[in-house]
């Protein structure tokens, strides 16, 4: 617990990077915290696992795509105090992976160039991640 009393969030989120140098987002379904807007893959770290564990077992289960921690690079995160946790997100790029990205949890997926990720609204932890992300590609 924190001084302000919130717990901490260890969320892994992950910058998948196609051929043409487009970035992977992802919408959060219905009925799901913030649906409809758009996120980076990934999820909630499990107790025991680390965050490169946790993006492998993610990107598997949200969209169907295998990788391994060599092809996880870190670039970024994001420190976000939400009403009840406070959320620490660390941002990873991956270039390399096999399988072709699917929507396995209802969600939809979208390929889109780093300048447009400001079109689509995403969390308020999410959006400072872009600039790192225009930067980079």
């Amino acid at each position: 617990m924190s001084s302000s009393g919130r717990r901490l969030l260890l969320v892994t989120a992950c910058a998948l990077i196609d051929a043409d140098g487009r970035v992977l987002i992802a919408q959060r379904p219905e009925g799901k915290q913030l649906a409809g807007l758009w996120e980076f893959p990934g999820g909630k770290v499990e107790p025991g696992e680390t965050p490169e564990e946790c993006l492998i077992r993610e990107l598997r289960e949200e969209i169907g795509v295998e990788t391994q921690a060599a092809c996880l690079a870190p670039l970024t995160f994001a420190s976000h105090s939400y009403d009840d946790f406070h959320l620490l997100m660390p941002l990873y790029v991956c270039r390399r992976y096999s399988g072709i990205p699917r929507p396995l949890e209802a969600q939809a997926l979208k390929w889109v160039r780093p300048k447009q990720l400001r079109d689509y609204p995403m969390p308020p932890a999410d959006a400072p991640l872009i600039p790192f992300l225009i930067d980079l590609l």
